[in-house]
């Protein structure tokens, strides 16, 4: 189950398309595999090397798709400004790889949905740039096989800008950077120490309080070929003045995350669609 969640995690925070000004297949599917290296939640100073197969799934239709930003249902639209369904997710904790949490329980891997709000900031977000401010607002859960059970609420405002086709080899350029809100009840998720846990000296026990959780800045790059699909990324994570920086449980105040990820195409719509 948690390599499934594993997988599932790296497919919506990582797996994209080459979006191109042109006609491009409804649907595409594919395989390919992934590697990335991940703290083990933001805070922590264990990083995570994963290499791991990765399936490859765009879908372009009006109302749902499938891409590079994720999985979004759309629930408005008008000419700057787009009301989506999103979703992300979280991978899981082992207590037992991180010293620091020693004798402390497990944690689930996490799913969040929500609205997120798009406001496209200059004339056009059409074309081969965009320029725009979203603000995603996302309920949190941790699921197992047998249950979910909500951990929280996330909100992430940031400038958000997209290039297209860049240089003599049309690469995909994507950049955003914003801060990170979320309540008591998902920062208590990773950084409360309960007192079964405390230990004297080392762990004390510690309560979170909700507000600001730090923030991130990420850099992306991709192509799409014929064939197969190739994209990269890096993301920066900073803790600073975060309302849990002093849980026993941060041990750092910066974290990166890298990763890149190939993909075959091995089948795809015949219908055409606008990108």
């Amino acid at each position: 189950m948690k390599f499934f969640m594993i997988s599932v995690f790296l497919v919506i925070a990582f797996v994209a398309q080459s979006a191109q000004a042109q006609e491009m297949p409804l649907w595409e599917v594919g395989a390919g595999f992934t590697g990335l290296s991940l703290p083990e939640y933001r805070g922590a100073d264990h990083q995570r090397v994963l290499l791991l197969p990765m399936p490859y799934l765009v879908y372009r239709g009006k109302l749902l798709r499938v891409d590079r930003k994720g999985i979004n249902g759309l629930l408005f639209e008008s000419d700057r400004v787009r009301l989506n369904m999103s979703f992300d997710a979280g991978a899981p904790v082992r207590s037992s790889g991180n010293s620091v949490r020693t004798g402390m329980s497990d944690l689930d891997p996490t799913v969040q949905i929500g609205p997120s709000l798009e406001v496209c900031l200059v004339h056009d977000c059409t074309g081969d740039s965009a320029l725009q401010f979203r603000l995603p607002v996302r309920a949190v859960y941790a699921v197992t096989f047998m249950r979910m059970q909500g951990t929280g609420l996330v909100i992430n405002p940031q400038l958000n800008y997209d290039a297209k086709n860049v240089g003599r080899e049309a690469w995909n350029i994507g950049a955003a950077i914003g801060p990170l809100f979320a309540t008591e009840k998902y920062h208590d998720y990773y950084y409360e120490v309960a007192p079964q846990f405390s230990v004297s000296g080392s762990r004390p026990a510690y309560d979170a309080r909700g507000g600001y959780s730090g923030s991130l800045a990420v850099l992306s790059l991709s192509k799409r070929y014929d064939r197969h699909w190739f994209g990269s990324f890096l993301r920066y994570d900073n803790l600073s003045g975060a309302v849990f920086e002093h849980s026993p449980l941060v041990r750092t105040r910066h974290a990166f995350m890298l990763g890149f990820g190939i993909a075959w195409i091995l089948d795809q719509s015949l219908t055409l669609v606008r990108e």
